[in-house]
């Protein structure tokens, strides 16, 4: 119970979690959101929101590219903070510039951009191939 209590952690919790976060965040967007917006490319292309002004199509790539390789790169560990900074613009763009409406229906948006946020802050971990690489 005292353990349960105490604020202090030792350094192999803060890498599992950091792991079972990185690990979580990264998957569930790659296989929840990525592979979706990949299989729908031809029907959602025409009509994508276009935040940018760069055409439709060339936003839906854009979006891909961080929801899937980027989410891929972040759940492996490698590159992480580069991943999660992809990660964190795409989801403050899906929060401030498409969801802006109540909170209720942008909370998906916001615990993602959270989450990736703190692993912008905290980087890969221990448990990543970044992290036994050295970097």
């Amino acid at each position: 119970m005292k353990r349960l209590l105490s604020t202090a952690y030792s350094e192999t919790a803060f890498n599992i979690g950091t792991f079972v976060l990185r690990a979580a965040l990264g998957l569930l967007m790659c296989f929840n959101h990525g592979f979706d917006k990949v299989k729908n490319f031809n029907e959602s292309a025409p009509t994508f929101f276009d935040p940018f002004h760069i055409g439709h199509k060339w936003s839906l790539m854009l979006c891909i590219f961080a929801e899937l390789f980027a989410a891929m790169l972040l759940a492996l560990g490698l590159f992480s903070r580069i991943a999660a900074f992809i990660l964190v613009i795409n989801m403050a763009v899906a929060v401030y510039a498409i969801h802006h409406s109540p909170i209720k229906q942008s909370e998906e948006a916001i615990i993602y951009l959270a989450g990736f946020f703190i692993l912008l802050l905290i980087g890969p971990g221990k448990y990543s191939v970044d992290g036994m690489s050295g970097k």
